[in-house]
């Protein structure tokens, strides 16, 4: 596990909530352990929201749509695509939405907010899509300049071929980013990711290995990073 330093304290968060976010490539397991982490988190006696992006939000349906090759373009049998940038600014848009209809609210009640990707994939996913990341990384930093941000951010490591494995046996039509030569390159520019979010606390945790161990190392990162919050926030009543 690696650690980037934080440019905050848990005092200094605006929001009575925490805000957590788990990353990685296609495969890497953070949908999983999102959720185990949710269902861990509610057994200490905290509410959690459990959210993801893209949204289950309008524009977050046309993105899941695109990224399933489901848009239907002027010839019925080519699936309409989106370019580069014009996926950057609908995941943009996306995440504005999603914060101001999800993570914010649930934030401000003191909810221990944990959301299935977040900004870091869009910096990762378009800019490795793009032409050129050195010229697409500073635009989408703009796009998503007024993306509140998390308190903790914990990338899911796994090597491009693990993934892909695990990708195979769940099953499914492929979707759009989920090409082996893609995914190998997005799995190296995710070993920096605190590179791409440099004010943020990014952690990385060893997402080879069972699932359980997986997740108990996922549970301790969180536990002991946000130890302030765990030991002086109340545990909200339960809705």
């Amino acid at each position: 596990m690696t650690q980037r330093p934080s440019p905050s304290t848990d005092s200094e968060r605006s929001f009575p909530g925490l805000f957590i976010v788990l990353e990685g490539i296609d495969g890497c397991g953070s949908t999983t352990h999102a959720k185990l982490l949710a269902e861990a988190i509610e057994k200490r006696g905290f509410q959690v929201v459990l959210t993801c992006e893209p949204s289950t939000g309008p524009i977050g349906t046309l993105i899941r749509q695109a990224l399933q090759r489901r848009l239907p373009g002027p010839d019925p049998a080519t699936p309409h695509s989106f370019d580069w940038t014009a996926m950057a600014l609908l995941f943009a848009a996306d995440r504005m939405d999603h914060l101001h209809s999800t993570i914010l609210p649930a934030l401000g009640t003191g909810s221990v907010v944990i959301s299935d990707r977040y900004d870091l994939s869009s910096l990762a996913y378009q800019s490795v899509t793009s032409h050129s990341d050195s010229d697409a990384i500073p635009w989408i930093r703009e796009l998503n300049a007024q993306a509140r941000r998390p308190d903790l951010t914990l990338v899911i490591d796994v090597p491009a071929e693990v993934a892909e494995e695990r990708r195979r046996l769940r099953g499914g039509v492929e979707e759009l980013f989920e090409k082996r030569e893609l995914q190998a390159r997005l799995a190296t520019v995710y070993t920096r990711a605190g590179e791409l979010v440099p004010t943020d606390r990014v952690l990385h945790i060893d997402g080879v290995g069972g699932m359980s161990e997986i997740a108990a190392q996922v549970l301790e990162t969180v536990i002991s990073a946000a130890s302030a919050f765990f030991r002086a926030a109340p545990a909200p009543p339960k809705a």
